[in-house]
């Protein structure tokens, strides 16, 4: 049986709990409450494979082109020199200006799917690494369409020969946001968590699912540090159950979070 390719995630201490890297041509499911790090993981994914010289798309519907250049610089990631040379398409899902041949003025999926396969087209055919931050923006009108779209998204991407990472609001309280539906056909489940013990913000991540792979069953806490970016620290000893945050403070997270998504930008239009 030939060996399976895998794919590092720019996370050395990560790639360790999935046996060496994510399977080539998988579509993961990063789920988890914003600011839990998700963001982070996805720019790394795609740093590791600018520096391999892998073709790479990065769509953004939560920030605009421009911060997530800057937040790249910040982890010392070459995303701004790769949009220059052309390995590197970021798709702006948010702010992008209407003369920008790489953006996207609406959240509809087909308009999602025709602007990143007209990137691959630019960028070459073979292998290539995408990242859809986030597939939540999506469905805020009809989340219920998020399971049966997701089949349709990862059947298109995957003749497109993609290693995806798809993320994904998700509030692990009360079930609330759009995780159900990438998840149901996800190859790999990777859940970022979140909890505030003694004051003090803690952040957490742990593989649910991983086809093809042993890997590691543990959660573990992880920190985000300037110059660095993502790193695991140590496995954690709290149960899930430590790390539930009150219903109503979850709620309010949520519905902040979607009011930011529904907000037209001044001058828009």
């Amino acid at each position: 049986m030939p060996a399976i390719e895998r794919l590092s995630t720019g996370i050395p201490s990560f790639d360790k709990l999935v046996q060496g890297g994510i399977p080539k041509g998988f579509f993961v499911a990063v789920c988890g409450e914003p600011g839990t790090g998700k963001t982070i993981f996805s720019m790394h994914f795609i740093s590791q494979g600018i520096r391999e010289g892998t073709p790479c798309i990065f769509v953004t519907t939560e920030e605009s082109k421009e911060s997530i250049i800057r937040q790249a610089s910040q982890f010392n990631m070459p995303f701004k020199e790769a949009v220059e040379d052309g390995t590197l398409i970021i798709i702006d899902a948010l702010m992008g200006a209407k003369e920008d041949k790489w953006s996207i003025h609406s959240l509809e999926l087909t308009e999602l799917l025709k602007k990143i396969v007209e990137a691959k087209k630019k960028l070459g055919y073979g292998d290539a690494r995408l990242v859809i931050d986030s597939m939540s923006a999506f469905w805020l009108a009809a989340p219920a369409m998020a399971r049966r779209d997701s089949y349709y998204v990862k059947k298109v991407l995957t003749k497109w020969n993609f290693t995806t990472i798809a993320t994904s609001q998700y509030a692990i309280t009360t079930g609330l946001g759009f995780g159900f539906g990438i998840e149901h056909v996800a190859d790999g489940i990777i859940r970022f968590r979140k909890s505030i013990r003694e004051g003090v913000l803690r952040r957490f991540v742990m593989i649910e699912k991983m086809r093809q792979t042993q890997h590691d069953l543990r959660m573990y806490e992880i920190d985000i540090r300037d110059g660095i970016g993502l790193i695991i620290i140590r496995p954690t000893k709290y149960r899930r159950e430590d790390l539930i945050l009150p219903q109503k403070v979850v709620e309010k997270m949520l519905e902040t979070a979607l009011k930011k998504e529904l907000e037209i930008p001044e001058g828009s239009g």
